[in-house]
């Protein structure tokens, strides 16, 4: 059903991701398909690296760290944005017309105040990919 899952994650958080990571692993091992790991990073030093060709690096790394701890085949997709905190669904989307993916498994947070004024992330990928978006609570 699926061949190519496509897993945005958060470098600097990546220890609050753990339910989206093990689901997508889990769907991986089911249908023998690919994860794709995509972060977003901008082209300035960060807390994660300091160009973005160590984000690359430090983003591959986590990616085979993850196959190896689940027995999966990975991949990872680096992208860089001017603005991560405004430009993050859009990158997201290009990310996943990139990858080929087929499935986006994704990390949420618990809703607030503030999703009444502001979309969160998981919803705007939800309603704008053209494939399945399964965001993890």
């Amino acid at each position: 059903m699926f061949t190519k899952i496509m897993v945005p994650v958060d470098l600097a958080h990546a220890d609050k991701l753990e339910r989206a990571l093990q689901c997508a692993a889990d769907l991986a091992t089911h249908y023998k398909a690919t994860v794709v790991y995509v972060g977003v990073a901008a082209a300035t030093p960060s807390s994660v690296a300091h160009t973005p060709q160590e984000f690359s690096e430090k983003l591959a790394a986590f990616a085979a760290a993850q196959g190896e701890n689940a027995g999966i085949s990975t991949d990872s997709l680096a992208m860089t944005s001017h603005d991560p905190s405004t430009d993050l669904d859009p990158t997201l989307l290009d990310a996943l017309d990139r990858c080929g993916a087929d499935l986006v498994v994704m990390a949420s947070h618990i809703p607030n105040l503030t999703d009444y004024i502001w979309p969160s992330n998981g919803g705007t990928i939800a309603r704008r990919a053209k494939v399945s978006v399964m965001v993890v609570r």
